[in-house]
């Protein structure tokens, strides 16, 4: 699906308004309380966001990921802890069904996504199954019309306040994926881990024990049975390239905190963004968002076309996000002793930048997906 320009606009425009209005202005109280105020989740679900890629056919706006990324590079301005709540939801959690869900799946869980009403968790790491995910132990066996779940998930988004979790388990020597809804006897969310920076995003770990499901709860029903490793894989190439457009937007964030002070803050009787040295740092943060911001909407338009983004997708992940953090460590350089207090925003934002060269799949492991299809592509 695609929106008519003036349509895509209007959204680009009241997006704008919503992360300068009341997200921004919102971000200390956020980080301090490791809430994200009512009134702003109120706020992005009465403006749709929730079915921001759920198509129109099952209640969401429908966005194609082009428009998507366009979306993230102003949503994303602000603190990426508001971003986790609805990010997941859409991104890796949502996708699966999306992409690999039967009918009735999409027509039960969609609706539901797109209102807001019911949050998702994606559940693929484990205490000892991070960036190996074929290692994973959760495992699931068959008992009649049932599935019994059993294992332990690690670092799981959004897991204190979801309504679904999609879990990947071992059915034998191979992966499947369920969609298990959170009130399902058997299932213990722990208390909510501690964290650097977005701390707004709650992260928990997730426990199943004799977790009984349906036969129906696999994600694309018998067809789908050993089939979830390449779900996660397909939501994770979409995910990667969502990480990416969080960073661009992120980062262009963190310009506009630069340019601010630079040009506000006054050393030896004239502004600092005179001096050559800090015009230098402006410089290279620009230059290198602007090549981030290329590559995700380079890789964007290619999965829109059908084409295979894996290498695409891990490139833009990598570059993005190690780029957001060398401009985030500009900007706390550029703001000096203030940029090292936390009453500054780019302090906040310097510990929220952190975590996205982890999740989604680490920096060092993008080397290694997209050295892996260079050498399959020749």
């Amino acid at each position: 699906m695609t929106l008519d320009p003036e349509t895509l606009s209007l959204l680009l425009d009241a997006t704008r308004r919503l992360v300068d209005e009341k997200l921004i202005p919102a971000e200390a109280e956020a980080d301090a309380n490791g809430e994200l105020p009512s009134d702003v989740v109120r706020a992005m679900r009465e403006m749709g966001l929730f079915g921001l890629t759920v198509p129109e056919s099952y209640g969401g706006l429908g966005l194609n990921r082009s428009e998507e990324v366009r979306f993230l590079f102003e949503f994303c301005r602000a603190s990426p802890s508001f971003r986790s709540l609805l990010g997941t939801t859409v991104g890796v959690g949502g996708k699966s069904i999306l992409l690999d869900g039967t009918e009735e799946q999409k027509a039960y869980w969609l609706p539901r996504i797109a209102r807001g009403e019911t949050i998702v968790s994606f559940c693929l790491t484990e205490p000892d199954s991070g960036s190996d995910a074929k290692a994973l132990k959760t495992r699931a066996r068959r008992d009649g019309d049932e599935w019994v779940i059993d294992g332990t998930k690690r670092f799981i988004s959004n897991a204190p306040l979801a309504g679904l979790f999609v879990v990947m388990a071992r059915t034998g020597e191979r992966v499947t994926a369920f969609l298990v809804p959170a009130e399902t006897p058997g299932i213990e969310v722990a208390k909510p881990w501690r964290k650097m920076g977005q701390r707004a995003a709650h992260v928990a770990d997730v426990a199943f024990e004799d977790c009984r499901v349906p036969a129906d709860a696999v994600l694309g029903g018998e067809a789908g049975i050993g089939r979830g490793f390449n779900a996660a894989m397909k939501a994770l190439d979409d995910g990667r390239l969502h990480i990416a457009a969080v960073a661009v937007g992120l980062g262009r964030r963190l310009i506009e905190e630069m340019l601010e002070y630079a040009r506000t803050r006054r050393q030896f009787g004239e502004p600092i963004a005179s001096f050559q040295l800090i015009q230098a740092m402006l410089a290279d943060s620009e230059a290198e968002l602007a090549a981030a911001r290329a590559l995700v909407e380079t890789t964007a338009a290619k999965r829109d076309a059908g084409e295979p983004v894996t290498r695409d997708a891990a490139s833009a992940k990598y570059f993005a996000t190690e780029a957001v953090w060398r401009i985030a460590d500009r900007a706390v350089q550029l703001h000096g002793g203030y940029g090292y207090m936390s009453d500054t925003p780019v302090e906040r934002l310097f510990r929220d930048a952190r975590l996205l060269r982890l999740f989604e799949g680490t920096s060092q492991i993008m080397q290694l997906v997209i050295a892996r299809e260079m050498l399959r592509e020749a």
